[in-house]
């Protein structure tokens, strides 16, 4: 990793500040071989990790990139940005734009396939899309981290589950599979938004199997925060290493779910769910 005096020379402010992820691309390729060599390494790197850099700590996104914290502020500054934060908030512009809401989904399924979207495409786009989640999540699953986190479900006198929005079903099912099991687990479902208090009796004789994916619960990422630093063991499932349940992870396994028309699958997620379940159940069977 660099220091500060390797970089050398002065990069120029731009007066026109990109307020969309497109502009910001246009911008850093027409500066691609006029930019110090560290600059251009950032550029480089949020081009390919786009949305790494949505949810990533300048330390994690510095780690990543190759380069000193200080350096992802000059990196913005240079392009007109107030600070870091001013740039990342593009890129969390742009998630918003990928994800749109449920209704903009279905016209842009009509305007693929016609106004009438025919069941038959539906069924094989779906089911394509869950083929596809499976096969990146057994490449993206390691059997050693998955042992782990099995390891560490099968110790804890109780399983904290959680999840919100569009994971809960996974959640859901967990605690409905560690129940048939013999598995206690408590499900964090926030009602009356009391999931701080459902969770505040864990401790770490227990453990929390958190889930979120992009764009990330903040409500998830909060509670399991807040059971690390009690230090309750907290086993996640996400789709990036710059997700923000990691940094409060003991073992955390990466599921990138494939979409069909915008509607994500949870064919990957389940599958873990139900590994993670009856492994648990399976580890403490032998005792």
């Amino acid at each position: 990793m660099e220091t500060e005096d390797s970089m050398g020379g002065a990069e120029a402010i731009v007066t026109e500040t990109p307020d969309d992820f497109d502009g910001l691309r246009t911008l850093l390729l027409s500066r691609r071989e006029s930019m110090p060599k560290r600059l251009k390494q950032i550029a480089a790197f949020a081009l390919e990790h786009p949305e790494d850099v949505a949810f990533g700590t300048v330390a994690g996104i510095a780690e990543h990139a190759g380069v000193q914290p200080s350096t992802l502020v000059r990196f913005a500054k240079s392009l007109g940005y107030d600070g870091f934060s001013h740039l990342q908030q593009i890129f969390r512009d742009r998630l918003r734009e990928r994800f749109p809401d449920y209704r903009e989904r279905l016209r842009g399924l009509r305007d693929a396939e016609g106004h009438h979207v025919h069941a038959a495409s539906l069924l094989e786009g779906f089911t394509s899309a869950a083929a596809v989640s499976l096969e990146r999540m057994q490449a993206s699953v390691r059997p050693e981290e998955l042992s782990r986190a099995i390891e560490t479900l099968a110790k804890a006198d109780t399983v904290y589950l959680l999840g919100a929005r569009r994971v809960f079903p996974v959640i859901a099912y967990c605690a409905y599979a560690f129940g048939k099991l013999g598995v206690r687990a408590i499900l964090i479902d926030h009602v009356g938004q009391l999931g701080p208090e459902q969770l505040a009796i864990a401790t770490k004789r227990d453990a929390v199997l958190a889930i979120s994916f992009t764009p990330y619960a903040p409500v998830t990422a909060d509670l399991a925060a807040a059971a690390a630093q009690r230090d309750v063991p907290v086993v996640a499932i996400t789709d990036s290493a710059f997700s923000p349940l990691v940094t409060n992870a003991d073992v955390w396994l990466e599921v990138a779910e494939a979409d069909f028309g915008a509607f994500r699958s949870l064919s990957a997620s389940f599958a873990l769910a139900m590994a993670l379940a009856v492994g648990t159940a399976e580890k403490r069977a032998e005792g």
